[in-house]
């Protein structure tokens, strides 16, 4: 999905935002209001999301790998970014979620994706299945405690159960 070309802007736009936030865990509406203050440089010059969760205005802090920050940088100047003084020019989420259905269809992609979906990824996939202790995923996904965050790794658990029983039955086990 990353690399695909859509040749239509809006799936682009979509598409970008969507990885930013399998990226950095935030929620649509945290992306939605992501503004250029929020993103901040600590004294070693790397750069940071600084932000309060809109749900819980619980602060988070999450770090900029540098794709991520290759998305900033690609919208910097659109017109919609100006407009509403945000990083991105995202759209409802009602639409977001329908474009990430198209987006799904272009890649052949089964899985039903929402935006939601993109901070599931960066909760397993890109932190915990990766050895980031649950304390700082917890951080960086603004959850007031590790016990909301434990759901996201009960889930991989059960993922990694159900993988290991298709190797399980490929081997004859």
């Amino acid at each position: 999905m990353r690399t695909k070309e859509f040749g239509i802007e809006r799936l682009d736009i979509v598409r970008d935002i969507f990885i930013f936030c399998c990226y950095t865990g935030l929620t649509f509406i945290d992306v939605y209001n992501l503004r250029p203050e929020h993103i901040t440089e600590d004294a070693h010059g790397r750069k940071w999301i600084h932000k309060q969760r809109q749900k819980t205005e619980v602060e988070f802090f999450v770090p900029l790998l540098e794709y991520p920050l290759q998305l900033i940088e690609k919208y910097r100047n659109h017109p919609m970014c100006w407009a509403n003084k945000t990083v991105f020019p995202v759209y409802a989420n009602q639409k977001m979620n329908s474009y990430l259905k198209e987006i799904a269809d272009f890649c052949g992609i089964k899985k039903h994706l929402t935006m939601h979906t993109a901070r599931y990824t960066f909760a397993t996939t890109i932190t915990l299945a990766n050895n980031v202790k649950l304390e700082n995923v917890s951080k960086m996904l603004g959850h007031t405690n590790t016990r909301m965050t434990l759901h996201y790794a009960h889930i991989m658990n059960e993922s990694l159960a159900q993988e290991m029983n298709k190797v399980a039955a490929i081997i004859g086990e």
